[in-house]
């Protein structure tokens, strides 16, 4: 039977546990309603673009962008550096590893908990920085520049991210996007326009990859930060919950104990009462 000084200690523990637990959520809370404020996405930019695919022959083209056939898909995994985020990046590693298996493809990571997921299953991966508030533009673009680069050396075909979405505070999903080629988002029911086109179509293509990737990667950056938010806070709620129960049951076991040592010290006294009264 445990003392009740270290019963009362382990409550007084998790009370203040639950305490910590409870403002770290409401800072996660807080701050995801703030960085989704500045999260911003780019239709206006993507029915742009998508607009320009009428006036290019861009079905015609030979540009590596469209063209990926014979080169490997790249899978882009963002993870986040972050603990506390109850199985979200391990729910986008294990896509992310099952389709690099099944098409062979060359995997881009974002974040190191993705790199020790890759070290600890022997994949073999390409490592850019996990997402940072402050510089997500700058990643954005060093990212996007990587991959055209590789494109442009017929080193990656297709591409596709897999990424944590946010679905609301208190929910988020792993979604997997196809980003190349940049054909598959044409409207194929429309005919190219007679527009009188100055530049080459591989220019103006390599210009619409390139501006649709910077902008998406942007956007998928803010995105995952705000699931990685969600998801600590949905893991912060559930701890709370697992402290409360413990906690519980250590009163009720106080109190069963504080209750049977009274009873005890009872038949004591009258016990020794009756022994004197004999004497």
């Amino acid at each position: 039977m445990r003392l009740l000084a270290l019963i009362k200690n382990d409550i007084e523990f998790n009370r203040n546990l639950y305490n910590l637990t409870d403002a770290l959520g409401k800072i996660s809370v807080s701050q995801y309603y703030v960085l989704e404020k500045r999260t911003h996405t780019f239709g206006a930019i993507y029915t742009a673009l998508d607009e320009l695919f009428p006036l290019i022959d861009a079905a015609g083209s030979h540009s590596p962008f469209v063209k990926t056939e014979k080169r490997p898909l790249g899978i882009i995994a963002v993870t986040s550096d972050s603990g506390l985020l109850g199985g979200l990046n391990m729910q986008v590693m294990n896509l992310a590893a099952k389709e690099a298996r099944e098409f062979g493809a060359r995997l881009i990571i974002i974040g190191e908990k993705g790199r020790s997921y890759a070290q600890e299953n022997s994949l073999h991966c390409t490592l850019f920085k996990g997402i940072q508030d402050d510089a997500k533009f700058a990643q954005a673009r060093q990212l996007r520049d990587y991959v055209v680069d590789e494109v442009l050396s017929l080193r990656l075909g297709a591409l596709k991210i897999i990424y944590p979405y946010p679905v609301s505070i208190v929910s988020q999903k792993v979604q997997s996007l196809m980003l190349l080629p940049v054909a598959s988002r044409m409207d194929k029911t429309k005919a190219p326009s007679d527009a009188i086109v100055e530049s080459s179509v591989d220019d103006i293509l390599e210009y619409i990859a390139s501006t649709f990737l910077g902008n998406k990667f942007y956007e998928i950056f803010g995105l995952a930060r705000l699931a990685e938010l969600s998801a600590r806070f949905m893991h912060l709620e559930n701890s709370k919950t697992k402290i409360d129960e413990l906690n519980k049951q250590l009163r009720l076991q106080y109190f069963r104990q504080k209750h049977e040592l009274t009873d005890r010290n009872m038949r004591e006294l009258f016990a020794a009462r009756l022994a004197f009264k004999k004497g």
